[in-house]
């Protein structure tokens, strides 16, 4: 059984999934599989540098995420292009890696699981929600991005009532980390119980 986890920039999707590795449940995010696919020397990052230039490559080489999250969060188009190029290369590792998986269920992780067609590698859908406010200033305090910054990226996400629409689980992150751990450790319970 695969668990998508979703929720929006500063839900603590990070947090959830952390807690789940520690009952041993295998976790793939897919965010770390999309820095994997842009690492230096790849083809990814090849097509990245011909089509914005160089200047989104940083002097050792490597994508400059911060220049390129200010491209694609002010210009629709280049978020399409970015996407049309990476999404299908994230979701082949993403399945590689869950195919490895030795865990009674695994999680896959993705702030984008709704938006791409990573959900239809899902069998359930947790999303990991907290009210807009909240969501900004974790963003802001964390990254040092500008509101406007976390702003844009949270208008690029799903709206929070489809989120909601579509989970079959839900945790409302808006206490401590105990109380975190405690809501996580109820689901894994569950989860057990499925499969």
């Amino acid at each position: 059984m695969i668990i998508g986890l979703t929720g929006g920039i500063g839900s603590g999707k990070s947090a959830v999934s952390d807690c789940f590795e520690k009952f041993g449940v295998t976790v793939v995010d897919a965010d770390i599989v999309a820095r994997e696919v842009v690492e230096p020397g790849t083809a990814a990052l090849r097509s990245i540098a011909e089509h914005f230039g160089d200047d989104i490559l940083t002097s050792q080489g490597a994508l400059d995420r911060a220049a390129l999250r200010t491209l694609i969060f002010s210009d629709e188009s280049q978020r399409k292009w970015l996407e049309a190029l990476l999404h299908p290369l994230i979701r082949n590792e993403i399945t590689q890696q869950l195919s490895q998986s030795s865990s009674p269920y695994s999680i896959l992780s993705s702030p984008l699981l709704l938006e791409t067609d990573q959900a239809s590698l899902a069998d359930r859908i947790l999303v990991v929600d907290v009210p807009v406010e909240l969501q900004i200033e974790r963003t802001v305090q964390r990254d040092s991005n500008s509101i406007d910054q976390v702003k844009a990226i949270i208008n690029a996400q799903s709206s929070r009532e489809l989120k909601q629409q579509k989970a079959d689980d839900i945790i409302l992150n808006i206490g401590t980390i105990e109380e975190l751990e405690k809501d996580v450790s109820a689901l894994h319970r569950r989860y057990l119980q499925m499969v």
